[in-house]
């Protein structure tokens, strides 16, 4: 009776020590088995009909449907139909569609349709409409099958290369560009200014007219409307047509060049009135003065203030008064300038005067040299303003670099632990920057805690200060470097707040000394007392 009770208390003690082992593993899955599939990729666009002579962005989107051939457990299936690290590379060779990118990585797909980054594709000027085929040829890397039990999984991993392709429509009907413009104007008079546009489509266009809008209120036609309508009745494909418009520019008009807008419109061969997208196209006007800009240089670089400097010479015939040397550029948004313009006093024919530009370069731009637009604005001898427009300057822009250096003197960490690292921030940009807050990032299994900021209140060029952060690691923390972030929060030598690139850096954590696994105590605890238990059931 007594061996009897007591190996009724070693089963109940085993039962309760394994209780939640065995859930756990029907949860898990305990049924082996093989998983079968693949993915089945299909590559689209949605650009619809694109027009001959243009650059655009081609709209891409993948649509994996997954095919499942032997199912199973929801996990291996959406492994056998993830398609990934997906590539696609665009065989331009044999079309006559321009890829102007190279291989697009797109990364794992699993099913359903998602949006890819367009690239974009040029379409020569003198396509015949169409359609037009561009192969893309696309890879990927996938499982196969998936052979799993009670104790583990196995994948058989392929990769696969397939070639889809992408149909292109290039529309079919009339194309206007401007091709010559011929220009009298000049300030305080009445001229003619003649433009030429073609029809670089391949249809005709009837009863065609084109028709000229200002684009300041400097500049009008005739008695003063803003825009003026020349006939030219029809327009065949390749023929150009060229209307002459009479166009007054005001006496306290700046002296450059005026844009005059321009649209086409016609009656196409189904009878049906159209008008084409705007054109714009550029008046220039009699020069009454002329400069040159000399010596340029540049500090501008890629996400920091910076300038353009150099000499401004009076080129032209005559004195000029209260002269402005002015960046004009507004093709180039990314290149702001602080300061528009910067006076250099009056200057006699040949004189030369020094200048100097604050201009900031956003963090999207690209590093390289660049053309940008100046003008030379100034008062005549009759104190009239007068602006020369037609300067360029080339300025080389630097790539861009990390606002701060972060040194981290301790650099590991114990799985389990907490410590107290000690950060060396420098301050590596040409001004002196205040209000300087840090703050440390870290993703799971490494933590931060509550002190993840550190301040300091001014750091000029080249200045370095030390600062503390907590940093954890969690017990189940692998044997292995994580990454640790910092971004800083700062205030500009123009009290402007920035916010900096974030850093990287290593941190190493190790493991901790001794014990054992507390899954592997709890498995080897039941199976002694299983043990125990069934000795002594033999033993009675």
């Amino acid at each position: 009776m007594r061996t009897g009770r007591t190996l009724g208390c070693l089963l109940v003690v085993v039962l309760i020590t394994t209780a939640g082992i065995g859930p756990a593993l029907a949860q898990s899955g305990q049924r082996s088995g093989q998983v079968v599939g693949q993915p089945d990729i299909t590559i689209e666009s949605s650009a619809g009909e694109l027009t001959p002579g243009t650059s655009v962005e081609l709209p891409l989107s993948i649509t994996n449907r997954g095919q499942i051939d032997r199912a199973g457990p929801s996990q291996y299936e959406q492994r056998v139909t993830t398609a990934r690290g997906l590539s696609l590379d665009f065989q331009d060779e044999n079309s006559p569609i321009d890829v102007d990118s190279g291989p697009v990585s797109v990364g794992n797909v699993p099913t359903g349709t998602r949006g890819v980054s367009p690239v974009r594709v040029t379409i020569p000027e003198h396509l015949e409409p169409g359609s037009y085929e561009l192969p893309v040829e696309y890879e990927y890397s996938y499982t196969r099958v998936v052979e799993y039990s009670q104790a583990s999984a196995e994948y058989n991993d392929l990769t696969r290369t397939r070639t889809a392709t992408l149909t292109i429509e290039v529309e079919d009907k009339p194309q206007f560009e401007v091709v010559g413009v011929e220009s009298n104007a000049q300030v305080g008079d009445r001229n003619d200014v003649s433009v030429t546009l073609r029809n670089t489509g391949t249809k005709t266009a009837r009863d065609a007219s084109v028709t000229a809008k200002s684009q300041t209120a400097e500049m009008s036609f005739g008695a003063g409307p803003e825009t003026s309508t020349g006939y030219v009745g029809e327009w065949k494909p390749d023929e150009t047509k060229t209307v002459t418009y009479s166009i007054a520019l005001s006496d306290d008009a700046p002296h450059r060049g005026y844009s005059l807008g321009l649209n086409v419109g016609y009656t196409d061969s189904d009878g049906i009135e159209r008008t084409s997208p705007p054109l714009e196209t550029g008046i220039s006007t009699a020069a009454e003065q002329s400069f040159a800009l000399e010596n340029v240089s540049s500090t501008l670089r890629v996400g920091e203030d910076g300038s353009i400097s150099g000499t401004v010479t009076n080129t032209g015939p005559k004195r000029v008064n209260s002269t402005v040397v002015r960046f004009t550029d507004e093709e180039s948004p990314n290149v702001i300038p602080i300061e528009r313009s910067v006076a250099v006093g009056s200057l006699e024919p040949g004189d030369s005067a020094s200048f100097r530009l604050p201009i900031e370069v956003s963090s999207e731009a690209e590093a390289g040299a660049k053309s940008l637009n100046f003008a030379v604005r100034y008062r005549n001898s009759e104190a009239e303003i007068r602006q020369y427009t037609k300067l360029d300057v080339t300025a080389d822009i630097a790539p861009e670099r990390d606002q701060f250096d972060v040194d981290v003197q301790e650099s590991t960490i114990t799985a389990g632990g907490e410590r107290a690292i000690s950060v060396s921030v420098t301050n590596e940009l040409n001004q002196t920057v205040t209000d300087v807050e840090a703050r440390i990032f870290a993703d799971d299994p490494l933590d931060t805690g509550d002190d993840d900021t550190g301040y300091v209140e001014s750091l000029e060029p080249g200045e370095s200060v030390t600062m503390t952060f907590e940093l954890s690691a969690a017990e189940s923390a692998t044997e292995k470097t994580y990454p640790v972030s910092f971004d800083f929060r700062y205030d500009d030598e123009r009290n402007k707040s920035q916010l900096s690139n974030t850093i990287r850096v290593p941190m190493s954590v190790t493991a901790a000394d001794g014990g054992f696994p507390l899954s592997l105590v709890l498995i080897t605890g039941s199976l002694l007392i299983g043990a125990v238990g069934v000795f002594w059931y033999r033993r009675d």
